[in-house]
């Protein structure tokens, strides 16, 4: 299907997140080109005009913790999960993903995260990776994590590194001090972030690491983004009082009471928590771990299976931020947007509705279903419809 080069999206209610009020939005190419009231083209133009009168125009949103080609295998070989399709990413308004791997580093490669992630792309998405995996040392592709951050275009940072976990490699404070280094040099020297994703356990020692290796100040809290904050409630509280004191936190949509996780906080309440301990909503992100692996329980609390992670829990979430959580939806939106664009150091290109920026652009009706995804420009789902699809997936 050949897309025009020109698509006005007219008459939206647009949040960039800032609340823009009802305007105009000029695709062309890959970019927006304009934003604005009334705006048109002359007639001499290939144009497709969308109205989207009493409709939302939010970015797309950006997914910075997914297994691209698949997570889990702590139950054995047949517990691997599976590689994540297109248009599971694009369905769920995910337009920018960051892959990773997890436990299993060993028949799991980097190497391969990046070839998916490059697959991604060519189907229409854009894709980042990490280097590494829960152990320390950590596989990466060139021999270490600086190397791969400074001469890998896709590589942003480093993760999911595993602490406070009993499938971590129960490394020394160095040990993780000495990887966030390599990140954060890394980072500087290619002009990247140079993150540290932080896998969270439930274990009892909680944030204490990362308190030791940023307690010189010599590697700012802002170096390392922990994740699963919301996985219980006793750690939840530890990453508020971190995320107060300048640190980030990265909330998983796919963890809650409802899904098995039943010391955890449902996520839209945990942002909600958070919000009302005084935490700066800048400093809160929210994240699937789409296509990892969930334990699946019984009625009675027994796991009689393994279930995936959906990236479709981000937008329930944030539709539940909203209507649940009375948070407006300005602030709702940052935690999958602007907040993750500009901790990977992907603003304004990504994560907001800005002229020049990439044309990644949901639009969704009064109650937040979605309806139509722009990612950089192509129309990939249509009346909440897949119209572009990955290469083995089937057309229906």
């Amino acid at each position: 299907m050949e897309k025009p080069f020109f698509t006005l999206l007219k008459n939206a209610h647009v949040i960039a997140p800032e609340d823009l009020g009802v305007k105009d939005i000029l695709i062309a190419g890959e970019k927006i080109a304009a934003i604005g009231s009334d705006l048109s083209l002359p007639g001499c133009y290939d144009c497709t005009v969308v109205d989207c009168t009493d409709k939302y125009i939010v970015p797309g949103f950006i997914d910075a913790h997914v297994h691209l080609i698949g997570g889990g295998g702590e139950g054995g070989y047949a517990t691997r999960t599976p590689e994540i399709q297109l248009t599971d990413i694009t369905t769920s308004g995910v337009t920018t993903v960051a892959g990773l791997l997890g436990t299993d580093g060993v028949t799991r490669h980097v190497a391969s995260l990046l070839a998916k992630a490059r697959g991604l792309e060519d189907e229409g998405i854009t894709a980042y990776i990490y280097s590494g995996s829960y152990e320390i040392p950590t596989p990466t592709i060139t021999g270490s994590v600086r190397k791969d951050i400074i001469l890998i275009d896709k590589v942003i940072g480093t993760g999911e590194i595993a602490m406070c976990d009993h499938r971590s490699s129960q490394s020394p404070k160095e040990a993780y001090q000495q990887i966030t280094a390599e990140a954060r040099v890394g980072g500087m020297l290619s002009g990247k972030a140079g993150v540290v994703n932080m896998h969270l356990g439930d274990g009892e020692d909680g944030l204490k690491m990362l308190y030791e290796i940023t307690k010189n100040g010599e590697i700012p809290k802002t170096q390392i983004i922990p994740t699963h904050a919301n996985r219980h409630k006793r750690l939840f509280k530890e990453c508020v009082k971190w995320a107060k004191q300048g640190g980030l936190i990265d909330i998983t949509s796919s963890v809650s009471p409802a899904t098995g996780s039943v010391k955890g906080l449902k996520p839209s309440e945990a942002v909600k928590q958070a919000l009302d301990a005084g935490v700066d909503i800048s400093k809160i992100t929210m994240s699937s771990d789409g296509n990892g692996s969930m334990p699946i329980f019984d009625d009675e609390g027994n796991n009689i299976g393994v279930g995936v992670a959906s990236q479709s829990s981000l937008l329930e979430e944030f539709r539940d931020m909203v209507q649940k959580e009375g948070i407006a939806i300005t602030d709702a939106i940052k935690t999958i947007t602007s907040n993750v664009a500009r901790n990977l150091k992907l603003y304004p290109n990504k994560g907001s509705i800005n002229k020049n920026s990439d044309a990644d652009i949901l639009v969704l009706d009064k109650n937040l279903m979605l309806q139509d995804v722009w990612a950089r420009g192509t129309h990939m789902v249509e009346n909440g419809k897949p119209i572009v699809f990955g290469t083995f997936e089937k057309r229906y």
